[in-house]
């Protein structure tokens, strides 16, 4: 068990009107603050700060890695060239040649489901920033397999079945094998540490693997995958409007609702096979 995620706190457990003390699993919940430092034309370096997240502490560095990819900061992991972790705290350092637009680190340039900005104005914005063509990829994906994944995620899920309080989100081959998850009480946090990963891996774009997602399925976490090429997405939970339009902008399959019976497809039904109609 990775104890740098879970802490122990003594509780009372009530059970028809009944008490008694125990040690509970908790989640540790902690902020993280991004900063990137970039050289400049003159000798000094530029350092800025570009996000504070709240975070379970672990896979720091592909939390940030992710971050900094998902947001269009950085398109490969060699554009950074140190990362300095203190507690608390990550600091990226950039080539100065990574072109990096100073423009985007605000992270205004992304609009969330609640931010009041129009769903239509949400999608051009990502539309502008993201760069990875999978209009080319062709794959299809047994709807058995598709089934058995959430039993694969939970027995994964070693934290969550400590503590209950952790999102997941995994990356499966197209045959169902599971490759590798990251948990965090954030869901985004969960899939930025997932994509720092592959990131670092080398093994983008993500075009062919399937990303499966223990809670809901958000216009944030769509947009997230739409950056690292991820073409088909399944949620345990329900999809958000904004996060079907995203994916049906961006041709992705979108499956909510996933259970070992039962699942619900809310757009790219055509890479879905063995599916009879009733």
């Amino acid at each position: 068990m990775d104890t740098t995620a879970i802490t122990t706190r003594k509780i009372i457990k009530v059970n028809k009107a009944k008490k008694r003390l125990v040690s509970d699993f908790l989640a540790i919940e902690e902020p993280l603050e991004i900063s990137i430092s970039i050289p400049t034309a003159t000798p000094a370096v530029l350092n800025k700060n570009i996000s504070i997240t709240m975070r379970t502490p672990n896979n720091d560095a592909n939390l940030a890695l992710g971050f900094l990819f998902t947001e269009g900061i950085i398109s490969v992991h060699t554009a950074v060239t140190q990362i300095i972790p203190s507690e608390n705290k990550i600091n990226l350092f950039l080539k100065n040649d990574s072109q990096i637009d100073l423009s985007t680190l605000d992270r205004n340039f992304y609009t969330s489901s609640s931010c009041g900005v129009c769903g239509k104005a949400s999608i051009d914005s990502i539309k502008t920033v993201c760069t990875i063509d999978t209009k080319k990829e062709r794959f299809k994906v047994d709807s058995t397999c598709i089934q058995d994944l959430p039993a694969k995620l939970r027995v994964a899920q070693e934290v969550f079945e400590s503590t209950g309080g952790l999102h997941a989100a995994a990356l499966f081959s197209l045959e169902g094998d599971l490759l590798f998850l990251r948990e965090d009480v954030g869901r985004h946090n969960a899939l930025d540490k997932l994509i720092g990963h592959a990131l670092t891996e080398n093994l983008m774009p993500l075009s062919k693997h399937l990303l499966l997602l223990s809670g809901r399925a958000s216009f944030e976490l769509i947009q997230k995958a739409a950056m690292a090429g991820i073409q088909f997405i399944m949620a345990v939970g329900a999809p958000s409007s904004l996060a079907v339009e995203l994916a049906t902008e961006f041709d992705i399959t979108l499956i909510g609702f996933l259970t070992k019976d039962k699942f619900n497809i809310y757009c790219g039904e055509k890479r879905v096979e063995n599916l009879i109609f009733e």
